[in-house]
């Protein structure tokens, strides 16, 4: 059985919206390394329809030369949740699952092995709700946003995490890596 392992950019106040408030913190080698671990050993990519819709066109022209991530995200199946979109044909490898049905990602978690999240806020919402992720990996920035789109929103069940991993930046990022822990320890 595969596991879901979900990277996210988050501000200190847990806004995960579009990342372009990132841009001012120079990338930090390190942090290739650390996002390199989490989709290592995916098989396969995760995405809601708006993070796949930014994803596209940002990934599909670019070459290992331009980023040593764009082989994984141009080459590995991408499985997109979205009960809209119906031509994927703007970035190779890509397959709509149709609308959230946590059956069908814990089928896709069987068949395909583990898969890589990245953004797609409702969807990961959902799957957190749902005890579908295996591993969340946050790259924490020093900013507060003060709006936008949260990680966990107001209302969220209370949940318990174990770190697996903790590494500081010479950019002031943080990564953090956590693992559910379940009820039965």
């Amino acid at each position: 059985m595969g596991e879901i392992h979900v990277h996210e950019f988050v501000s200190l106040d847990g806004v995960i919206d579009a990342p372009t408030w990132t841009f001012d913190y120079p990338w930090d080698p390190k942090m290739g390394d650390a996002l390199r671990a989490v989709f290592s050993t995916c098989k396969g990519i995760l995405l809601g329809r708006t993070t796949w819709e930014m994803f596209a066109p940002a990934w599909r022209e670019r070459t290992v030369e331009d980023d040593e991530g764009a082989p994984f995200f141009n080459d590995t199946q991408k499985y997109v949740v979205s009960s809209t979109l119906t031509d994927t044909s703007a970035w190779q490898n890509s397959e709509v699952l149709g609308p959230y049905d946590p059956e069908r990602i814990r089928a896709l978690k069987d068949e395909v092995g583990d898969l890589y999240v990245s953004g797609s806020a409702t969807l990961v919402r959902a799957m957190l709700a749902d005890g579908l992720v295996d591993e969340l990996n946050l790259c924490v920035f020093p900013v507060t946003r003060g709006a936008g789109p949260r990680l966990f929103p107001e209302g969220v069940p209370p949940a318990k995490l174990e770190r697996r991993d903790a590494q500081v930046y010479d950019n002031g990022v943080l990564y953090l890596a956590y693992r559910p822990v379940s009820d039965e320890r």
